[in-house]
């Protein structure tokens, strides 16, 4: 019956920071701001496909450290690592090293970036790789990845182009 995750929600200190934060991200729409209950809710992608929502101090007021993805596509990948940095936005590989060397998950297979948002939730724009899982196979860069695969990595270009 389980298609996929349509909502996501947060808790975070500030909504209003948190907003300014979320919706200088690319796919992440609007859809309500509800000042009384310090929430605010976004589609991520399409609207009706995901929703993301924001709540201040709810249900405390301790924010406590979580994880959740958006999936992007896989040419999006390397301006992603670019439009984040524009953005002031720290970025690292799974390992909390540089971006220039963004690694693989080899059972998925999937190629990933992780940063923070605002509240230290840890944030990751992942993307599948065309390939058949290779679960035998350590997480590895993904420049090694291509090479395995008789490919290179993809042309980096930015969002502005």
């Amino acid at each position: 019956m389980i298609t996929g995750i349509f909502e996501t929600h947060i808790n975070v200190n500030s909504y209003i920071r948190s907003a300014a934060f979320y919706e200088q991200l690319l796919g992440i729409i609007p859809l309500l701001d509800d000042p009384v209950r310090k929430s605010k809710f976004y589609w991520v992608g399409q609207p009706g496909e995901a929703m993301l929502g924001i709540r201040e101090n709810y249900p405390s007021p301790l924010v406590q450290r979580q994880h959740f993805a958006f999936r992007i596509e896989l040419e999006d990948m390397l301006r992603a690592r670019t439009y984040l940095e524009g953005l002031g936005i720290k970025a690292e590989n799974f390992r909390g090293e540089s971006v220039e060397e963004l690694l693989v998950f080899p059972f998925m297979p999937a190629v990933s970036i992780y940063f923070d948002d605002p509240d230290g939730h840890s944030l990751e724009l992942i993307a599948m790789l065309p390939d058949a899982s290779r679960p035998e196979l350590e997480i590895m860069p993904w420049t090694e990845w291509e090479r395995l695969h008789g490919r290179e990595l993809p042309a980096s270009s930015s969002f502005a182009e």
